[in-house]
């Protein structure tokens, strides 16, 4: 159970008070509200981060509704493309920053299949010696 105090620091704290600014809107004195925020900011850790969470959730669709104004009605085209890239990747559609390869079992195929291969992907036909490695 939270003392009025201490609730009253959780909400100040929430609404983006430092903590001991936080500890003396609460009620706590000059004195001792560096101490009090730093032992309320530990023991009501869970609170404090669920409210914030709450806190960011509730503003998503105002964030939203910004950033979209600011894709549809931004003078620069620069600006209003870094918009719309910000809302695809906040939906999940950001592209990949790796590139995915795949490489097939050398070992399964024979020399000449592999020496054709290799043609193929330099577009030559020129390759007269095979490396000892791959014989």
């Amino acid at each position: 159970m939270r003392t009025e105090k201490q609730e009253a620091f959780i909400e100040a704290f929430c609404a983006g008070n430092n903590g001991t600014q936080a500890a003396i809107k609460a009620g706590y004195s000059e004195k001792t509200a560096r101490t009090q925020a730093s032992l309320m900011r530990k023991k009501f850790a869970n609170e404090i981060a669920n409210r914030m969470k709450t806190e960011v959730a509730d503003s998503l669709p105002e964030a939203l509704a910004v950033v979209r104004s600011i894709m549809n009605s931004a003078v620069s085209d620069t600006v209003r493309l870094q918009a719309a890239k910000d809302i695809l990747d906040r939906g999940g559609l950001k592209p990949t920053d790796t590139i995915e390869q795949r490489v097939t079992s050398v070992s399964e195929k024979s020399t000449d299949e592999l020496k054709r291969e290799l043609e193929a992907l330099l577009g030559t036909s020129t390759i007269d010696e095979v490396p000892d490695v791959l014989n």
